[in-house]
């Protein structure tokens, strides 16, 4: 669903009779997700004689019943750091929203901490520290290869003496289909709650929007093995599509939070969702 997908989808039928299959190809093409695509081709086919207009109608409105109405801004706890696990396959741009998050809680005048849990790769803990220089946000790494619940766990220790208000966990990237690195996922929450229970309080999934029904899948997954609190949607710009948010949101029920529309440090905001429905027109 690239935004002006509605405008597209008005053009194609706009002086001609509906081909429904054609419209269902579009629909499954947005993202969308193929549950909805039924819900909507049989609204519109109850419908006698329908127009364009009506369909981008039909569209908008199912699209405004499943996303969220409210997202709730992230705020500190009175007594404890508040712990943001940031997941997702490789190649989302986790480690760069992880950054953009930090910026942003920092902006909003929080005291923010990172921590380099994704010890696979010696470039991922490089490039979080020179994140968190550019962005004044001190970053808790450990060695190439240690042991990233171990590092998470000294990190809220840290962030715990020094009364930092959110700590941020950028943990590698992983495929949904490795069994063992899912299992080390639950590890770092498990160690976590050796500090809180409640820990981690926020659990992001990274998706890039341009992977379409196979995030879907990596959503199911990564649900499956930590539990999430929402998504954290990447690579807007550009051929980005922004439809399977809703499809994971009527089909696993988490929520869109974060949407990521760029590169520069500034480009992550809130989802919200009459913005987010405004833009596909």
């Amino acid at each position: 669903m690239a935004f002006g997908f509605l405008k597209d989808l008005f053009d194609r039928f706009s002086g001609k009779p509906v081909d429904w299959d054609e419209l269902e190809e579009s629909l499954i093409r947005a993202d969308i997700g193929v549950p909805m695509t039924l819900e909507i081709v049989k609204a519109l086919q109850e419908r006698p004689n329908v127009s364009a207009k009506e369909i981008v109608s039909v569209v908008k409105q199912h699209i405004e019943q499943i996303l969220p109405v409210g997202n709730p801004r992230l705020r500190p706890l009175p007594d404890r750091p508040k712990v943001i696990l940031m997941t997702g396959v490789n190649g989302t741009g986790k480690t760069t929203s992880t950054a953009k998050l930090a910026h942003m809680l920092k902006r909003e005048r929080h005291t923010v901490m990172l921590a380099a849990a994704d010890t696979f790769r010696a470039a991922a803990i490089e490039q979080l520290k020179i994140w968190g220089e550019r962005v004044g946000v001190e970053v808790v790494a450990g060695e190439y290869q240690a042991d990233p619940a171990a590092l998470c766990y000294d990190a809220y220790a840290a962030a715990n003496k020094r009364n930092i208000e959110f700590l941020i966990c950028d943990t590698a990237g992983r495929l949904h289909t490795r069994y063992n690195l899912m299992q080390e996922l639950g590890k770092i929450v498990r160690t976590l709650q050796k500090h809180d229970p409640a820990t981690p309080h926020e659990r992001l999934l990274v998706v890039d929007a341009t992977t379409g029904s196979n995030a879907l899948v990596q959503a199911r997954e990564f649900k499956e093995a930590i539990g999430l609190t929402g998504l954290v949607l990447t690579k807007l710009d550009g051929s980005g599509k922004g439809g399977i948010a809703v499809a994971i949101q009527q089909e696993l029920g988490i929520p869109l939070r974060f949407v990521g529309t760029g590169e520069k440090v500034d480009d992550l905001a809130y989802f919200d969702r009459e913005q987010f429905v405004d833009q596909l027109l």
